[in-house]
């Protein structure tokens, strides 16, 4: 009615305006020129009146849509800002994949977990505000406020992420504080997945553990948030790229007090996505053999020894044919459950400080003299080389002196006539001395020559094992003497090496694959723990078989005289013992001495089948004295076991 009454009025003061200019007009030009002027005056009237009514008709369509727009179509977004609600999207956590043993049990599996947790966006935005809400919930949870601020705001006060401020709490105890802090605007119960591993023997050092991310891990890694757990250790470490998953993502409709009022399902939603699952080459029940076996080797090496700072012990096995790890056990070990719950940190701290660092895997990091056990490594490097071949006699003595030094066998035994494979049978260290260094009738490899075998054999270097922390152990030579110790290489330095003494220093795994190579016909390859990844579905996605990294560098004459010796061991030699298992086995025993030959590490490495390889077999006692008192029986138990469950 106003916009109709204005208009009223400019036509009132228009005609007003017109009389006036005619009553002009008629004065100056007479009667024609006032009806021209009234004829154009006239139809300017007509045509202001047309966008009058035009402008009109527009501000009233323009009233309309917007009143529509408004009320209809943004009726509901405008009356959740009139509430103070926002959408916002928020993160879902997926599922980490199954660690599971060579017949698919698991060995690693999620299970259920309540954390307190909030979202950084909600919180108030004045600081002020803030410190009274985070003293709120400190008292609530009993947690000091300082700590409180800290989860709250590491990961920023603007995030998808979700903060959490209490983990790894008990389903009792988060269903209660569930009711109490209703009372708090935007806290609330996060249920997640926390890590829980199978109770099978000594896999501590395999399986690893998960924690929560770093910094370092965060700034390094791609697509993980603060709150996300990642693999510290082990497989869990390793596998890290597969037993992720992908999280989703949910736009959620939050109240001014961030309360949830309602999920949205549009096209900025995505559903999580499990993370794949690990398969090992692990035998559960081998495992649990090897560790009882270990455990077993321990007390008796005490008995035997008197000394009670015995507690290490290495029994590795390998399917011969792949490389698969069949089961692996260092001690002392850990369980890895202790990283998973409440305790994690605490339990951590004492595991660290624990002086015999159960936390340190033996069989890839620790690095120890051989002993005998290195011996079919040089009587094949001998062989092929030509210093000595298939039916070379040598007269062993009970002792040689070389350059002012006397060099003697063990208990100065004197063996006479002696072949490659007798000197293997009964462990002749005078005519391993002749056969790296030269004595007599033989030349000698020279440390030269015996370093490249060592190399050939894998030796020197981490096996590739799909662990980290791996050792490369010490090849002594010349170069490295004079600069490591300021002196010469002698004629005895070689004579050490020779029978697996002196600096020479290997982890567990390259034994375990250097007998492994014998057992195959000549081939190093990649020890691996992981046997195939599938996704959640059952699907391939990748597989670990054979890796071959270096082969024929022996003949197979020559392996065939090093198998044979290998044999004679376990007939009528130091490990006799095991001649009357249900099968033939093959192998090597070795007793090295350490701590000015004061204590003594026990080894034995070996395969069975004989005639048809299966597995090959590590065991070693750390200072545990012997390896016929020790080594010997863990092997043949796992052998015992292996071919007769």
């Amino acid at each position: 009615m106003d916009i109709l009454g204005n208009f009223s009025d400019i036509r009132g003061d228009t005609k007003a305006r017109r009389v006036r200019r005619k009553e002009e007009l008629n004065f100056e030009y007479g009667d024609t020129a006032i009806d021209r002027i009234s004829t154009i005056e006239k139809k300017k009237d007509r045509t202001t009146l047309s966008w009058v009514k035009f402008a009109v008709v527009g501000i009233f369509c323009i009233m309309i849509l917007r009143v529509f727009s408004l009320q209809i179509v943004q009726g509901e977004a405008n009356k959740s800002l009139a509430l103070g609600n926002s959408i916002r999207p928020r993160l879902i956590e997926a599922p980490r994949g199954q660690i599971l043993d060579s017949s698919g049990g698991w060995l690693a599996r999620n299970t259920s977990d309540f954390s307190l947790a909030l979202y950084p966006s909600d919180l108030p935005k004045k600081k002020s505000d803030r410190e009274e809400y985070y003293q709120k919930i400190a008292a609530l949870v009993s947690m000091d406020q300082a700590e409180v601020k800290k989860n709250a705001e590491k990961n920023g006060l603007i995030s998808l992420d979700m903060a959490i401020i209490k983990e790894d709490m008990p389903r009792d105890d988060a269903l209660l504080l569930e009711e109490k802090i209703k009372t708090v605007p935007g806290l609330f119960i996060a249920k997640r997945y926390s890590r829980e591993y199978s109770y099978t023997l000594g896999l501590g050092h395999v399986l690893g553990y998960t924690g929560a991310i770093t910094e370092n891990e965060l700034k390094n890694g791609t697509g993980y948030y603060l709150s996300d757990h990642v693999g510290k250790t082990g497989i869990e470490k390793t596998a890290e790229q597969y037993l992720r998953g992908v999280p989703g993502v949910e736009q959620v409709e939050v109240d001014s007090k961030g309360n949830v009022n309602q999920i949205l399902l549009d096209d900025n939603s995505t559903e999580p996505v499990a993370g794949n699952n690990v398969w090992l080459y692990m035998d559960r029940g081998l495992q649990n053999e090897a560790a009882k076996v270990a455990a077993d080797a321990l007390v008796k090496a005490k008995e035997d020894t008197g000394k009670d700072d015995i507690k290490t012990a290495v029994a590795i096995v390998m399917d011969v044919k792949t490389g698969g790890i069949l089961a692996m056990v260092s001690t002392p070990d850990y369980d890895s459950n202790l990283f998973s719950g409440a305790d994690s940190g605490t339990n951590y701290s004492k595991i660290l400080l624990d002086k015999s660092m159960p936390m340190f895997d033996r069989s890839i990091a620790g690095t120890y003299p051989p002993g005998s056990s290195s011996k079919p490594m040089l009587a094949a490097a001998a062989l092929q080389e030509g210093t000595i071949n298939a039916n070379t006699v040598f007269d062993a003595p009970g002792s040689i002196t070389v350059g002012g030094s006397t060099f003697i066998n063990f208990e100065s035994k004197e063996l006479g006539a002696t072949t490659v494979r007798s000197a293997l049978e009964f462990s002749n260290n005078i005519f391993f001395y002749a056969a790296g260094g030269g004595y007599g009738p033989i030349k000698g490899l020279g440390i030269d020559r015996i370093k490249k075998y060592w190399q050939l054999f894998g030796l020197g270097r981490p096996t590739g094992v799909d662990l980290l922390g791996e050792a490369s152990g010490l090849l002594p030579d010349p170069t490295w003497k004079k600069k490591a110790q300021g002196e010469n290489w002698y004629i005895g330095d070689t004579y050490h090496v020779s029978i697996g003494q002196g600096d020479l220093l290997v982890t567990p795994i390259q034994m375990l694959r250097m007998v492994n190579s014998i057992a195959n016909g000549g081939k190093v390859v990649v020890p691996h723990i992981v046997k195939k990844v599938t996704d959640p579905e059952g699907n391939v996605i990748k597989e670990y078989g054979e890796e071959v990294v270096n082969a024929n560098f022996i003949s197979p004459q020559n392996l065939k005289t090093v198998q044979e010796g290998m044999r004679l061991v376990a007939t009528g030699g130091s490990a006799m013992a095991m001649a009357n298992l249900p099968v033939e086995v093959a192998g090597k025993t070795g007793s090295a001495q350490y701590d000015n030959n004061q204590r003594v590490h026990g080894w034995f490495v070996g395969y069975a089948p004989y005639d048809n390889p299966q597995i090959a077999v590590l065991t070693m006692v750390e200072g545990g004295g012997m390896s016929t008192a020790t080594a010997v029986p863990m092997a043949k138990d796992l052998f015992n076991y292996y071919f007769t469950r």
